[in-house]
């Protein structure tokens, strides 16, 4: 049996939900993280559920699939590096996964980490996960970044939950 990895797909604009169901119906596995933001218009306000990262969709697939996942209408490429496909960790989709299923609140914080500093998630579900500390509104947040896609997620996570690096 091939041994699946998490790719990144580049997408057209607009495409990631129509390409999700493609490759579900084709039995390919895929993560499509998914956000509700309110969207103003011109005579209404509404709540829609728009992807964390437009333009991406992540996909487990052996060698074997990864034709078909390209031949999926909408898909443009693989997020790749000197020509090779970028594997995604397992580890990151979790983290995603899991972020998107909790709203972590903050706690006071008993030492002050500076903005800017890399810190280790040190307990929890994103433990092991290198972060960058950020500052929005007064209220110190924590930046995970996935590097292979260049894209953040700032995520509130409790002090006694990460360590300076």
């Amino acid at each position: 049996m091939q041994r699946k990895r998490w790719l990144a797909l580049y997408t057209r604009p607009r495409f990631e939900k129509k390409i999700q169901k493609v490759l579900v119906e084709q039995n390919i596995e895929c993560y499509l993280p998914m956000i509700k933001t309110l969207r103003q218009w011109s005579d209404r306000r509404k709540w829609v559920e728009v992807p964390l990262f437009s333009s991406y969709i992540f996909v487990k697939v052996s060698h074997l699939e990864y034709l078909s996942v390209l031949n999926a209408p909408g898909s443009v490429k693989f997020v790749s590096f000197e020509g090779n496909a970028v594997e995604i960790p397992e580890k990151q989709i979790e983290a995603i996964k899991w972020v998107l299923s909790t709203n972590i609140e903050t706690e006071p914080l008993e030492e002050k980490i500076p903005e800017g500093s890399k810190v280790e998630v040190i307990k929890g579900p994103l433990m092991g996960l290198i972060a960058e500390m950020t500052r929005y509104n007064n209220k110190n947040i924590i930046m995970l970044r996935i590097e292979q896609l260049d894209k953040s997620i700032e995520v509130k996570i409790p002090r006694n939950h990460v360590r300076i690096l």
